[in-house]
Formats: structure tokens, sequence, C-alpha cells
């Protein structure tokens, strides 16, 4: 349920209004981030503006809770108390979800819970290599650490992604402007063509029925022109219920470049957080396990899966790993004999994190140049849609002199060259 805090300061009797996502008006006030020198006020919002606020309100996101896990390691540096530093933090949170499950939190580990149970509750924010690395730090009692090693970890995946989605910026507005430009023609020029051509009774080649169709059907329904910006909207929407499926996952990472940045990407955070994992003394097997989830890629996760069975049945790492380096790719022999020298040298969790940066440097030059790998297929898109409508509109022409100059009986075909008659 939503709730509205109203905050209003005492000495100055300046207003402000925090939305949180929470069951208890106490939560509320607590996520709100209300000050010793604040009154609070709360409101449910219900119905229609429940609706319209969990739509515009600001979703949680890796930001988000890389901002949170630093403050929460500072906090804890400096000796202030695990309740303290959650109220001192919920000023930060911007989304609503975060602020009432921060508040939830607090709740639950002054009512005497564990922290990693506490925030376990919230499987929606905090994935199973954060919650196993919250328990190894309890169980240490280096719970500070942790938390900056998850910040750390979280700010250097949230710089290549901030790059990724800047370069992904010029491929999304050409497609939309494709879109937009087709939707603009079946209103306008369509029309006048199909008249066109339904006067001279020419035959259509399908994509001009096509293109026929659809104008007809946006003239008829103008609302359906907004269908397609609709499906575009909810395809980057759901992009990532779409990309779990693993047929997407593995197709993709056949496409040129793509397949490359996709790959690169799931190496990176799966090498990364199976380095913090053993670094936190989690157990191989387990720490192995939580990798090959949050690779978030059908052919990564099968590798440490097998890797952790192998290691199950008593191999050791550098074994397991040469076994099924061939699940990586070109780089997994590499990887392999690194592993392998790690295994000689000790020193798995460091060899580990060092294959995850080399990654991340690959990853961020080509992110950088981001906008100029995709650009062929850029022009792949801009080209099939022009290419494609000047087809359609203009491939029946070729076919108008049939009908224009219509053959006639025992008439010589038109250029040829008249007989010689005898005796001249």
């Amino acid at each position: 349920m939503l709730k509205k805090v109203k905050l209003t300061n005492i000495y100055n009797a300046q207003m402000s209004e925090v939305i949180v996502d929470t069951d208890e008006d106490a939560k509320a006030v607590f996520g709100a981030g209300k000050a010793p020198n604040e009154t609070a006020e709360v409101t449910d919002i219900r119905g229609a503006d429940e609706f319209v606020n969990r739509i515009t309100q600001k979703k949680p996101s890796l930001e988000e809770s890389a901002q949170f896990f630093n403050g929460m390691a500072r906090c804890l540096q400096r000796n202030i108390s695990i309740n303290k530093g959650l109220e001192l933090m919920t000023g930060r949170l911007k989304s609503p979800r975060f602020r009432g499950a921060v508040a939830d939190i607090s709740r639950s580990i002054m009512g005497g819970e564990k922290m990693s149970d506490a925030f376990a509750q919230h499987p929606d924010l905090f994935t199973e290599d954060v919650l196993a690395l919250i328990k190894a730090g309890e169980e240490s009692g280096q719970i500070d650490m942790v938390f900056q090693q998850i910040t750390s970890g979280r700010e250097k995946s949230l710089r290549i992604l901030r790059k990724l989605r800047a370069g992904m910026i010029y491929p999304v507005i050409v497609i939309l402007l494709a879109v937009v430009v087709v939707i603009v023609m079946s209103f306008t020029l369509i029309p006048a063509v199909s008249k066109l051509y339904a006067s001279m009774n020419v035959a259509l080649p399908l994509p001009t029925q096509g293109l026929i169709w659809f104008s007809d059907l946006l003239l008829h329904r103008p609302y359906m022109a907004a269908l397609p910006i609709i499906a575009l909207v909810a395809l980057f929407k759901n992009w990532g219920k779409i990309y779990r499926i693993p047929k997407v996952q593995i197709a993709l990472s056949r496409i040129p470049t793509v397949g490359n940045l996709i790959k690169k990407t799931a190496a990176m955070v799966s090498f990364r957080i199976l380095a913090l994992l053993l670094q936190a003394n989690v157990r191989v097997a387990t720490a192995l396990e939580i990798a090959a989830k949050s690779a978030n890629h059908v052919e990564f996760e099968a590798f440490f899966l097998r890797v952790r069975d192998h290691i199950v049945d008593g191999l050791s790492m550098p074994e397991s790993f040469l076994m099924e380096a061939h699940l990586l790719g070109a780089d997994g022999r590499g990887i392999a004999s690194i592993v392998q020298m790690a295994g000689e040298t000790g020193g798995m969790n460091e060899v580990l994190d060092q294959i995850a940066s080399d990654y991340e440097e690959q990853l961020d030059l080509m992110s950088a140049q981001i906008d100029k790998l995709l650009e062929p297929f850029v022009l792949i898109i801009l080209g099939s849609v022009v290419g494609g409508i000047i087809y359609a509109i203009y491939g029946p022409i070729f076919g108008l002199s049939k009908v224009i100059l219509p053959k006639k009986e025992g008439e010589a075909p038109p250029g040829a060259s008249a007989p010689a008659v005898p005796g001249r």
C-alpha cells in the first residue's frame, strides 16, 4: 500500500511530501526520513491515485542500491548502530519501494531478527549474492567491509551500464522515427497511391498489398496507430522478462557485436560476484551456484553449475574449469589457465577479480564506441524500412506500361522497325 507522508518543519512551517510503499503508518514515517524537528501526517493513497503513483513514481535502481550500501558501510565504520544507519539512509532514498523496505528491515532487526533474514524478506531488491555476502559478513563480524564490497561491485557495474545505455539512445531513436514515418505515410501518401492503383486495375505485389492494408486499418481505426508505439514501449519495459527466456539469450548471443557485449557483461558480473563470495569465505559450491544465477545468461549459468557439480564430486576448481572451459567460448581456455595458475600459487579470489576487471576494461572500451559498433545494425534497419517502403510504393509502376500502352492484336511491339517494302 502506498502512503503519503506530509512532513512539516516546526520552526519555519516548510512542508514536503514523501511517498512510502508500506503497510503501516509508523513504517511510513520511518521510511519518509522524519527529522526530530518535523511533524508527520500520514494519509493512504488508494484507487486511481495509487495506480497513477505506482506508474509515475521512481522505481528502485542499481544506483540507489549502491548509494544505500555505501551509506550503510560509512555508518557502520563510524560505529553507528544498524538501526540508526537505516534511519539516516531513508533521507537519501528516492523510490517508495526502497523506503518501505528499509523501514521494514529496521522493524525486523529491532524485533530480534538477523540482518540477513530481514534483508531476505525483500528478494526483489536484494539478490542472492547480496544476501550471501551479508550472511558471511554477519558470521565474520565484518559487515561494514561486506557492504563496502557490495558498493564497489555495484558502482563498477553501474558505470558500464550507464555507458551502454547512453550508446543505445541513438538506435532506439532511429527505430522510433522509422515507426513514426511509416504511420504518417499510412495516413497521407498511401491512400492516394492506393486510389491510383485501384483505378488502373493493376496486380499489386504482396508488400504493396500489406502497406495498403495497414493504411486502411489506420484510416478506419485511427487508435491503432498507437499500437506500434505501445508495443515498443512494452518491449523495452518488459525486456528483463523477455531476456530471461533461454532461447532469446542464445539467439542474441549469436549476433555479431551484440553477442560479444552480452557475453562479456555476463562474465564480468558473474566472476566479480564469485570473487566477492570467496573473499567473504562463502562455501565454494554455494558461491558457484549464486554466481550462476547472477550471470543472467543461460550459457554462463550452465558453466558455473557444472563446475559446482565437479567440485562436489571431489575435483579441484582448476580441474573443473578446464573440463568446462569450452562453454565460455574463445576465452575459456585462457581463463582455465589463469585459474590453474591460481590453484598453484594461491589467491583464487584475487585472480577471479582480475578476470572480472579485464572484462570490465574490455566492456569500457566497447561501451565508449557502442554507437559506432551498432551503426551497421542501425543502417540495416533504416535500409530495410526505406527500401521496403520504396519497393511497396513504386514497385507496381513497372507494370503500368501494360495498362497505359496495351498491345493490340497483330500490332508490332513498340520500337520495332517497319518491314522493308519490295522494289524500294
